[in-house]
């Protein structure tokens, strides 16, 4: 039974699966997970939320009215929940349970953030202007600033990343190491690895692109097509970081691994080593994903940013350069996918994402088919954000495996963009 009751009525054991309010109003950048913890419990009871959904199938019931109860007809079929995901967290005061000062924190923390990824990228100059030089590379200098990115991400996930891909042309380079390092830790979160795991993810963020020292700078912001020369340099980039690294024997074998390999392909056609899907770590396929993500969405003195639904639609269509899977729960990471997509739905559905909004807080789609009784449905346009807690897009799908009738047809009537902008 799902339920809507009040934060402070919550206690240990229940399944949360969403709360009221906007998304900065809890400290959670979650909505789905079992309060395990009494440092979990005091945060929900002092939440600024007008309410907490729960599941009493998954976790412990409520004593309540069963008026507290949500309407049945509003319920998608339930199904299997996935285990709860492992989320660093530090404490956080209680707000005011007043809208005004709820956005007066939300805006103390865009401040903070600030100050702490301007800090971080003077800090990753620094490093790279020394190993430029020829002195030892400080990795010790990493720790802290790792560290602080991570509670940053488990803090406001959102303003971080909406911050870290705020950056000049000018200094892309440590810029681009910051934002690896927030989206690595991000999407290490997400997959619920350990604290050790995820700072380990985090110090390769910021090292993987190191070897970059050993582009001359004329090559590396030239605004034509490389020779095949400098792009020979360009290639030699991985193993020059990869040495830096190993000669500083103070560096996690994960950072040494995405140094080297961020640049390898599924198919084999990557470099240094030309490896193949199997031989290649999730971290290191996992960093080939953030780096180039990154890369799409900014600046640079030879391209306009792309946005980040154009640059998830292109990586999917790149046959061959990641793994799937990962790219996929990539963008669950970070709440953004490609218009087009076809996904299934936690309601047991599929569904087309939609071109976003700019109002839009959260993935817009188009639900239409019933992949438990594999039958057509009505179109149904939803909003997937906080204040829609009982679905999710939880994977990606082909309509032809599920036997989707006249596809083609019907993916047409579903597009709310422009026909002729509708992906292949």
């Amino acid at each position: 039974m799902i339920r809507q009751i009040p934060p402070e009525h919550v206690k240990l054991g229940m399944f949360i699966c969403g709360f009221g309010g906007s998304w900065f109003d809890h400290p959670f950048w979650r909505t789905r997970f079992v309060i395990a913890s009494h440092d979990d419990l005091e945060k929900v009871h002092a939440a600024d939320v007008p309410y907490v959904i729960i599941d009493e199938s998954r976790g412990a019931k409520h004593e309540g009215a069963a008026s507290d109860a949500a309407p049945a007809a509003a319920r998608p079929p339930a199904i299997p929940a996935p285990a709860p995901r492992h989320c660093r967290r530090v404490p956080v005061p209680p707000p005011d349970r007043s809208g005004a000062l709820a956005q007066s924190i939300a805006r103390q923390r865009r401040r903070q953030v600030q100050q702490m990824v301007g800090q971080a990228r003077q800090t990753m100059r620094g490093l790279f202007d020394d190993a430029r030089m020829g002195r030892a590379v400080r990795v010790a200098d990493t720790h802290q600033l790792v560290d602080d990115i991570a509670q940053a991400v488990a803090n406001s996930p959102r303003t971080v990343l909406d911050i870290v891909r705020l950056k000049s042309k000018d200094e892309y380079t440590f810029a681009h190491s910051v934002a690896v390092c927030t989206l690595m830790i991000n999407v290490a979160t997400f997959l619920g690895l350990s604290e050790a795991e995820t700072r380990d993810y985090g110090q390769a963020g910021l090292l993987h692109d190191l070897g970059k020292i050993g582009i001359p700078q004329d090559v590396l912001n030239k605004p034509d097509m490389l020779t095949r020369e400098e792009f020979a340099v360009v290639r030699d980039h991985p193993e020059h970081g990869f040495r830096l690294l190993q000669a500083s024997g103070d560096v996690c074998a994960t950072a040494l691994d995405v140094c080297r390999h961020h640049h390898e392909r599924q198919d084999g056609n990557g470099y240094p080593l030309g490896l193949a899907a199997h031989q290649i770590s999730r971290a290191a396929a996992l960093g080939a994903i953030c780096d180039c993500y990154d890369a799409l969405t900014s600046d640079r003195i030879y391209k306009q940013a792309w946005s980040p639904p154009q640059a998830l639609a292109a990586m999917w269509s790149w046959e061959g350069h990641f793994d799937r899977d990962l790219l996929f729960t990539f963008m669950q990471s970070i709440g953004v996918f490609p218009p087009g997509m076809v996904v299934r739905l936690r309601s047991n559905r599929l569904a087309l994402v939609q071109p976003g909004r700019r109002q839009d807080t959260g993935p817009h789609v188009t639900a239409f088919f019933c992949t438990r009784e594999r039958e057509a449905l009505p179109p149904q346009d939803m909003l997937l954000d906080d204040t829609n807690p009982l679905d999710s897009i939880v994977g990606h799908a082909c309509p032809h495996e599920w036997g989707v009738p006249q596809w083609q047809q019907l993916r047409l009537r579903l597009w709310r963009g422009a026909v002729d902008a509708l992906p292949a």
